[in-house]
């Protein structure tokens, strides 16, 4: 009788495709569950940065609610949560909002002539070629070098031999001054990266200097002005000791200044609640300007990168 030869379900035949069934199975779940991970560890590390950055700001506006009594008593849960905004409507009476609106007028008037400065430098190294124009712009950059502490003496006797001392005119010529390298830079930059054509085609199509930068020019580089003036409003806003030399009435402080005289106190004493609003207050323009205007501040620093 004929033996059959035919192999069976489960050896050979059949069962040598199981095991690339089951290697193929295996890669894919080993694959799903290193995705998992990967997921896992990315949300984690974005929970992580997160909260580096919000809880100091939390615990900041938390602090400016608390009385000064509480914060500077022991720790306690009975007390602390005693909100009260005892402390904002306190500034209002030592004159704290003057200088907010002095710090505001110096850093929106640095951040305007900056950014019309730098963009008109930055358009004249970018699109023309003229003799000398390296070793200008590296005139230009290298003042980023050169910390405006070291210069403070000569820079107050010019001011001083304008009559500039004690104006906020002086203190805004004085902050373009020192944000004009950084400035000139990105711009300079922004324009070099837009292709050359699009300016010879608006040529061609009949449109003037003028016309070509505010139509074609302008919304191309709008990420390099927004960078520009961000960066210029953040450094004047926060900025101290140019304001404490240059100003010597009251009535004229920047917030910085106002802030310092705050922390010094009355015979010593100290109201860390005040304080505490007073940073919080600061802080505030700093932080919603970032926000709004993040995607234009990266997309800035980054122009020029990539030409083309």
């Amino acid at each position: 009788m004929a033996t059959s030869t035919a192999p069976r379900t489960g050896e050979s035949g059949t069962g040598q495709s199981r095991p690339a069934g089951g290697r193929a199975g295996r890669s894919a779940a080993d694959g799903r569950t290193e995705s998992r991970t990967k997921v896992l560890l990315y949300a984690l590390a974005a929970v992580l940065t997160v909260a580096v950055f919000l809880v100091p700001l939390l615990w900041a506006l938390l602090r400016a609610f608390q009385p000064n009594a509480v914060i500077t008593a022991a720790p306690s849960w009975g007390t602390f949560f005693d909100l009260t905004a005892a402390n904002f409507t306190g500034l209002q009476g030592l004159g704290l909002l003057r200088a907010v609106g002095n710090s505001l007028l110096v850093s929106v008037s640095t951040a305007v002539l900056t950014a019309v400065l730098a963009t008109a430098a930055g358009y004249g190294f970018g699109r023309f070629r003229f003799r000398l124009s390296g070793v200008a712009f590296g005139a230009i950059l290298l003042t980023l070098m050169v910390p405006f502490q070291a210069i403070l003496t000569p820079l107050f006797l010019q001011l001083n031999a304008m009559r500039l001392t004690d104006s906020l005119l002086g203190l805004v010529l004085f902050y373009t001054t020192v944000n004009l390298p950084f400035g000139v830079f990105v711009m300079r930059n922004a324009f070099a990266s837009v292709p050359a054509d699009l300016e010879d085609a608006a040529f061609v199509d009949g449109a003037g200097t003028s016309r070509t930068f505010f139509s074609v020019l302008r919304p191309l580089v709008a990420p390099g002005i927004a960078t520009t003036a961000l960066y210029a409003f953040l450094v004047s806003w926060t900025e101290f000791l140019g304001a404490l030399t240059f100003l010597t009435q009251q009535q004229l402080y920047t917030l910085p200044v106002a802030l310092l005289n705050l922390q010094q106190g009355a015979y010593g004493q100290v109201d860390y609640g005040l304080l505490a609003a007073g940073a919080v207050i600061a802080m505030v323009p700093c932080v919603v300007l970032y926000v709004a205007l993040q995607r234009f501040y990266v997309a800035g620093l980054a122009s020029g990168a990539v030409k083309g």
